[in-house]
């Protein structure tokens, strides 16, 4: 008998060593296939480098090579110019505290709720499970959701930011699936041993299931650090507007400069550094999606082990 650990090196050499007329697709296909990798790749990754190199270039240079991928006469000048409004801080801590606490209440409701639908044996399961299936389908509009959170008070409040939206529906299903694929019989050797339901959730199926919460919770995440219509409906006070708001504020008003001609300058020496709205319109962009981006490091490894074990049963 081959051990586990041997068997699978054994697997991996010969997956290595197969020869290539095994494999699916052609040569050329298999080229085609690359260069459109290639050229996607190149379509999502250059717009960023751009914006990148914008806003560490001073403003000459960004006239001069408006399409640059790389910093030209780098310069700190934008940032040191969003850094010293306040407000930018404020909205950032805001973002901060929406993804937090929106992404922790959206894991628990979502958790709980797919734990339950995931027992066949819960009364009226389906009519429940259609229920989270029917706003997929219609969803309720801008109008019905204003009124109903004029009546819970949350208009012009920041808690709007976390209590709107509060499941997924789609998000739920995943989960629900996931907890699905888990074997009954250790849920029933936990209840032999006198586990409640909760004890079971807490202690068996939630360490079982990191790669589906790290997955939806990072959904959830993205979501509401990206989330602009909330705010931009539902909020009128600027100082507890999120980031993406404030951002659209500074473009328009930027755009506004732009088309009078008026060009911010920062420190003493206007000869040397001058910033345009496009430098600060960058440098804001920029900080807006770095936060975000350096969470996919710490969850990639769950990412595709998740998502693929939450769509297969369904």
């Amino acid at each position: 008998m081959v051990n586990p650990p041997v068997q699978a090196e054994t697997n991996e050499l010969a997956l290595i060593n197969r020869p290539k007329s095994l494999d699916r697709n052609p040569v050329w296909v298999q080229t085609l296939i690359y260069l459109a990798l290639t050229a996607m790749a190149l379509v999502t990754l250059l717009p960023i480098l751009n914006v990148f190199a914008m806003s560490f270039s001073e403003a000459d240079a960004i006239f001069k090579h408006p399409l640059m991928i790389m910093p030209y006469s780098f310069t700190f000048a934008a940032y040191e110019y969003i850094f010293s409004t306040s407000i930018l801080l404020k909205s950032f801590s805001v973002t901060v505290f929406a993804t937090v606490a929106g992404t922790l209440c959206n894991l628990a409701f979502t958790i709980t709720g797919a734990y339950s639908l995931s027992k066949t044996a819960l009364p009226g399961n389906k009519f429940l499970l259609w229920i989270c299936i029917f706003p997929m389908l219609f969803g309720a509009g801008l109008i019905p959701t204003y009124m109903l959170l004029k009546e819970l008070h949350l208009l012009n409040n920041i808690w709007v930011l976390v209590v709107s939206g509060m499941v997924v529906p789609f998000n739920l299903i995943l989960m629900r699936n996931f907890f699905w694929s888990i074997p009954e019989e250790l849920e029933e050797a936990m209840r032999i041993d006198g586990a409640s339901d909760m004890g079971i959730l807490w202690k068996m199926i939630i360490p079982l299931s990191k790669p589906a919460i790290a997955t939806i919770g990072l959904f959830y995440a993205v979501g509401h650090w990206n989330d602009f219509f909330t705010g931009l409906f539902f909020l009128n006070d600027n100082t507890k507007w999120p980031l993406q708001v404030l951002l659209r504020s500074i473009v328009i008003d930027m755009n506004a400069l732009n088309t009078r001609g008026v060009t911010a300058v920062i420190g003493q020496d206007a000869t040397k550094i001058m910033l345009t709205p496009e430098n600060i319109k960058a440098a804001a962009i920029i900080f807006s999606i770095v936060p975000i981006l350096l969470v996919y490091p710490f969850l990639q490894k769950y990412f595709v082990k998740g998502i693929m074990l939450g769509s297969v049963k369904g």
